[in-house]
């Protein structure tokens, strides 16, 4: 006598060896002996063998119709013996009673299973709502089946196109287009920015980090939304001045600018003239929600998205040719250049020029201030600013040699395509503070720091950046910044960068207009202000860096660089003599810290941003003196 039971969820089929009434014990096909409850039992038969009996009785239910089935089946619950002998209309062999007991088992959404052996047909409507579902599977199946032959043939699905910044930044797994995707990338054995990019859903791998940028921080675009044009000042007072600023060629955001007027009692009067857009539209305006939704303009090499529309920019930056309105801070100085009064006030200051680092630096450098200075125009101001930098540096104790720190300047022509993709890159190489520098930055920190003191002696409430113990922090009180050497510092001269500069902006007119200041003392929104600051200037900062190594990997490839030179920072960490690149030579032997290497570039990755070298050989040594000078920096 054999027996057919149930195991496991699988059928299985045996013969008895002993029948203990409750109990069988049974040797299933495996020849293993199992132990059987007499209920667990669906059917006992003779004929024939358990082998054959599971391999016909399968072969026979592939053969059944389970709509059929369902069909001639009665709506109550049903044993499946009896519901075999009403189908073939008389006494089931073994195998035609294990072919519908089978049938019925493999197709759960037809039958539900009551019990051992007991089932019931599935109600009409949940019957076509669970087919619904089943061909609905199908069809996705069918379609991430599609998407994955595309992807891995090197074509970008139009469905996963629609949401392509979604698979490369914030996959949701649970979408069919992404199921595809991860499939894909298995069979391809690339990642998935790797397969994109060979699919030419990004035009190169520029746009795989600008666009991570855009999504995590703008992902409505970098686009402006609509909003009210600012107001034109009205009523202000033109100032006798003929002032001229000092920037970078590619400065667009010209925010300060310098005066010199002769004293008709001997000296000068000299004029730091800011922006003022704060003028042109109030807190709690539409361009205030988007100023203070981007907090900053983001700068990167070739690009940059500006905290405020193009249009307020052009209105409000200090371009030559036009009075602007402006916040001034002037100096009396004495021909010894002391510093005898100061007063600010806010007006509309004439623009005569807009001078560019290029055009000045050639003349007007560290050799030329020292040796004597050609003739070329402003130069009597430029000397002057420069002689008044030299002894308000003094001032604040920090007066001493020359800077030997390189500042790199970073250039893209978009018009050049490379095998990287367009963008052509360029990357110049300046010392840091040349004396067109430090007469920006002394000037630059003397305004900040007299406005902060301004705004904490009449009891506005202001954002500062304070310094102590080595650590810079942001706060709305007036502190000391030990690392400039003064006794508040608050940002002030570029308001059209920043959004804390802006708001000190509105702290200021309201002192020197006798207006309610735009944050009482003790906002909450000041501080908020402040927070979120702190954290997306960190995070702008961040991206500039990483954008920054990234087009010094292009301009590695760019220029076909093999074999480079290198500086040993600490350990096996090195800095490019050429390019500010710093990265790990894990072949190379420890070295002392200043020590010029020669390395060999094996390998970049521009999706990770990434850099692989070998090391060569050494160049020189540092000297004993130079070891502490060896982390000297880089922007």
């Amino acid at each position: 006598m054999f027996v057919l039971y149930e195991e496991d969820g699988a059928f299985k089929a045996g013969t008895i060896l002993a029948d203990n009434d409750a109990t069988l014990q049974v040797e299933n096909t495996h020849g293993k002996r199992v132990k059987l409850k007499r209920a667990n039992v669906l059917l006992e038969f003779r004929d024939p063998g358990p082998s054959d009996l599971l391999a016909r009785a399968e072969a026979a239910a592939d053969e059944l119709d389970i709509e059929f089935l369902w069909e001639v089946c009665g709506d109550e619950e049903f044993a499946y013996a009896d519901f075999a002998a009403e189908y073939q209309g008389h006494t089931p062999t073994a195998v035609e009673s294990a072919a519908i007991l089978l049938r019925l088992h493999s197709a759960p959404i037809w039958f539900h299973r009551k019990g051992k052996g007991r089932f019931r047909k599935a109600p009409a409507d949940i019957l076509q709502a669970a087919l619904a579902g089943l061909e609905k599977k199908r069809q996705q199946a069918a379609a991430i089946e599609h998407m994955r032959t595309e992807l891995v043939a090197g074509r970008l699905p139009a469905e996963l196109a629609a949401l392509l910044p979604q698979a490369l930044y914030r996959p949701d797994r649970n979408r069919p287009e992404i199921k595809a995707l991860e499939a894909a990338c298995v069979n391809s054995g690339l990642s998935a920015a790797r397969l994109l990019l060979k699919c030419g859903a990004l035009a190169s791998s520029y746009d795989f980090h600008y666009n991570r940028f855009l999504f995590q921080n703008f992902p409505e675009g970098p686009d402006f939304p609509a909003f009210e044009p600012p107001v034109t000042p009205a009523d202000l007072p033109r100032a006798e001045v003929a002032a001229f600023s000092i920037d970078d060629a590619s400065t667009t955001e010209i925010d300060d600018a310098f005066s010199v007027t002769p004293r008709p009692e001997g000296g000068w009067r000299i004029g730091i003239h800011i922006a003022a857009p704060a003028l042109g539209f109030a807190r709690g305006s539409g361009l205030d929600a988007i100023a203070r939704r981007r907090l900053s303009t983001v700068y990167m090499p070739g690009n940059k998205i500006t905290m405020l529309p193009d249009e307020v920019v052009q209105g409000f930056t200090l371009a030559e040719g036009r009075d602007c309105p402006a916040v001034s801070l002037y100096l009396d100085v004495t021909p010894g250049l002391a510093i005898v009064a100061e007063h600010s006030r806010v007006e509309m200051v004439p623009i005569v020029a807009n001078l560019r680092h290029h055009d000045i630096e050639p003349v007007f450098n560290d050799e030329t201030v020292h040796t004597g200075l050609a003739d070329f125009p402003w130069k009597q101001e430029l000397s002057l600013l420069w002689d008044l930098a030299t002894v308000l540096e003094a001032g604040r104790g920090k007066a001493g040699g020359n800077e030997d720190r390189i500042d790199f300047g970073f250039s893209v022509d978009w018009n050049i395509d490379t095998a990287d993709g367009p963008g052509h890159v360029s990357i110049s190489r300046r010392l840091r503070g040349s004396p067109m520098d430090k007469l920006v930055a002394e000037l630059m920190i003397y305004a900040n720091m007299t406005w902060g003191k301004l705004l904490d002696a009449s009891g506005i409430p202001g954002l500062y950046r304070a310094q102590g113990g080595g650590k810079v922090r942001m706060t709305t009180v007036a502190a000391p910044h030990e690392g400039l050497g003064v006794d508040c510092y608050a940002w002030s001269s570029s308001p059209l960068r920043r959004y804390v500069d802006l708001v000190n902006q509105w702290q200021i007119i309201s002192v020197l207009q006798g207006t309610p200041p735009a944050f009482a003392p003790k906002s909450a929104d000041l501080m908020a202000a402040l927070r979120d600051f702190e954290l997306t200037y960190a995070e702008y900062a961040e991206f500039q860096r990483g954008m920054e190594r990234y087009w010094c990997l292009r301009w590695l490839r760019q220029h076909g660089r093999g074999e480079v030179e290198a500086t040993v920072l600490r350990e096996n960490v090195v800095r490019l003599t050429e390019v500010p690149l710093v990265f790990r030579v894990p072949s190379m032997p420890l070295q002392l810290p200043g020590s010029r290497v020669r390395l060999h570039v094996e390998h970049t990755d521009l999706l990770d941003v990434e850099v692989e070298a070998r090391f060569v050989a050494i160049l020189a040594e540092p000297e004993a003196r130079d070891f502490s000078e060896a982390g000297f920096g880089f922007a």
